[in-house]
């Protein structure tokens, strides 16, 4: 299967060193254990469009976020826990 049409700033959103999307890729393919042989499909072949779902809402999610991100200031300071319990007081 082959997607386009994927905008190249889905791959800003990181979750550690790599891209929401490319971690969707790496988890969903077909792998056999060398030493069992089994083989391990995440594909559900009831529901084909699964995986081209699943992909489009990560890709809303990580657009979201990553337009999200660009409108916080460059700068922010974190009050932690007791300046917030001050606030709220």
């Amino acid at each position: 299967m082959t997607l386009a049409g994927v905008p190249s700033e889905a791959f800003g959103y990181l979750l550690g060193t790599r891209s929401a999307l490319e971690w969707v890729v790496d988890q969903y393919h077909c792998e056999t254990d060398p030493h069992t042989g089994i083989t391990f499909d995440p594909n559900d072949l009831t529901d084909e469009q699964f995986i081209v779902r699943l992909i489009e809402r990560v890709t809303t999610v990580s657009l979201s976020t990553v337009n999200l991100l660009k409108g916080l200031p460059a700068e922010v300071e974190f009050v932690g826990l007791g300046a917030v319990e001050k606030a709220e007081a």
